[in-house]
């Protein structure tokens, strides 16, 4: 459990999520972490020459600082990331959206070094781990004279050579060049986002330190890379397929975003699951576990226990894959998230209750604001309340993610319930509020070891989200007390309404900067 917050207020120490250069990625089958390359060993010849690609490369500096999740009113200390961009279009330039989370600033720099210009988020897709950046002013539209934007590349398939661009300090181009060793759907940056991914065998040179590099195919843009493992010379790369979506619904700065069907699938290799589920020995199939509720799936009438056969024609075997024409054995998801854009419609072949049924389902993107418990909230200020001491605060993952790399097993219980089954808790409200902490003071005399509970209600009022809550407080009962309702057991505190005033105005004294925040 995390610790208590005691007074005075201390700082916690930062909590960097950034990788090491070139990236780090968490993907599926695991990557191994990123590490110093080492020297380079004779591979593949380059087929384009490095400094005719310099016109069409910028370096890329961000300073990004993200919120404390345990002390929502202040942010974690500053970092800083590097990496080299490529020019896909008139003043666009093309990173990883690591690059864009929670930036302060972000600077366009030229390869030698002599041009600098401040740059803004165009499009950013965090669960693709792709962002479109431009000009924050076109007063720096110099910046780019003599510049010339990359063509996306063919697709290529496996077996095909890359060539991973690099520029030193010193603004000297290096290519390093690499035949694609397989194709699959990988997690690169959010866990549980997977997406087309190359994984390129390359010896890869040290030059300056870099987050993500530009990946050519002939001297045209053929991806990103994301990740770089030097023990096996292995680096993943964003396809082709995705990065040429992703620049075209971007480019304009209405982007919709990769879309979702929105479900949850467990495998049907298991002879006896087989048997129940009335599938066929010799076929295949994914079981629908959990369908989300107002999601494409959910509105194109599947539901839980459905099994799907097929999606466009493409048969999905019971491990969940299916034979691409062009990759060969993919997994099933880039039928959904690679293959289509949001409202084009997917056509599923499935097995309910032993019988064969064909449905449509019209693909839309997964809106995370509305989520009841959202996985990511870059740039976005947590809310949180405090009175008298006792600190509220909406769950979220990141907040969870706070409790360390083994979280899912070290949180506490009732919250990670409303994560593996938000169906029980989404009838209560957009968020769920829950007791994160108390500070000791002369309001929680006796509500110290109270802590990761779940608010229902305040003062006879339903308690829907942080913004609900705030206003509850504002009207205790006659006899100057606020009702304070849980989940746990039917557990109820109370709080001295002038105490806990008399505490707030001493935590501001004290050096806390506000006492409360409610997003939208």
């Amino acid at each position: 459990m995390r610790p208590h917050l005691l007074l005075p207020l201390l700082l916690l120490a930062a909590c960097d999520r950034s990788g090491t250069a070139i990236g780090t990625a968490s993907a599926a089958p695991e990557v191994p972490a990123t590490a110093t390359p080492p020297a380079p060993t004779p591979g593949p010849v380059p087929v384009v020459n490095p400094e005719s690609i310099l016109p069409s490369v910028v370096r890329i500096n961000t300073t990004q600082q993200s919120w404390s999740q345990a002390e929502p009113w202040q942010k974690n200390s500053p970092g800083k990331r590097r990496s080299l961009g490529a020019l896909v279009g008139e003043g666009l330039v093309l990173t990883t959206a690591e690059m864009a989370a929670d930036a302060t600033l972000i600077e366009f720099e030229s390869p030698d070094g002599k041009r600098i210009a401040t740059a803004k988020v165009v499009a950013v897709d965090y669960e693709a781990n792709l962002a479109l950046l431009g000009l924050a002013s076109q007063d720096d539209a110099k910046f780019f004279n003599g510049t010339k934007a990359l063509e996306i590349a063919a697709t290529p398939k496996p077996g095909d050579t890359l060539d991973i661009l690099q520029v030193e300090e010193n603004g000297t181009p290096l290519i390093t060049s690499g035949g694609i060793q397989s194709i699959d759907v990988v997690s690169n940056f959010l866990p549980g986002q997977f997406f087309l991914t190359y994984e390129v065998k390359a010896s890869m040179q040290s030059a300056a330190s870099s987050f993500s590099l530009p990946v050519l195919r002939e001297g045209k843009l053929a991806g990103i890379l994301t990740s770089y493992d030097s023990k096996d010379q292995l680096s993943d790369v964003t396809a082709t397929d995705i990065v040429a979506r992703f620049v075209k619904e971007g480019a304009d700065g209405d982007y919709a975003g990769f879309p979702s069907l929105g479900i949850s699938i467990s495998r049907t290799e298991d002879p006896n699951f087989r048997l129940y589920l009335k599938l066929a020995e010799d076929g295949g199939g994914l079981y629908v576990s959990t369908v989300r509720p107002g999601g494409a799936a959910d509105k194109a009438g599947l539901k839980k226990g459905d099994v799907i056969l097929s999606i466009d024609g493409n048969e999905i075997d019971r491990l969940g894959y299916f034979d691409d024409a062009h990759y060969g054995r993919l997994y099933w998801s880039h039928l959904v998230r690679g293959a289509k854009a949001s409202g084009d419609k997917v056509d599923l072949s499935i097995i309910r209750d032993g019988q064969p049924m064909q449905l449509s389902a019209v693909l839309d993107r997964r809106d995370e604001v509305s989520q009841l418990v959202p996985a990511y909230a870059f740039g976005t200020a947590p809310s949180f309340l405090v009175k008298g001491g006792l600190v509220f605060q909406e769950l979220t993952r990141p907040l969870l993610e706070s409790f360390g790399s083994e979280w899912q097993t070290r949180a506490p219980l009732n919250l990670l319930d409303v994560v593996e089954n938000p169906e029980k808790y989404e009838s209560r409200g957009r968020r769920i509020v829950f007791l994160s902490n108390v500070i000791p003071t002369p309001a929680t005399v006796g509500y110290e070891p109270l802590q990761s509970m779940i608010v229902t209600k305040v003062n006879g009022q339903d308690i829907k989200d942080m913004k609900t809550l705030i206003e509850a407080f504002k009207a205790p009962a006659a006899d100057g007390l606020h009702a304070i309702e849980f989940d746990e057991e039917k557990i109820r505190v109370y709080l001295d309404e002038s105490a806990s005033d008399a505490v707030d105005q001493q935590l501001l004294q004290r050096g806390l900067p506000r006492l409360s925040r409610a997003e939208d």
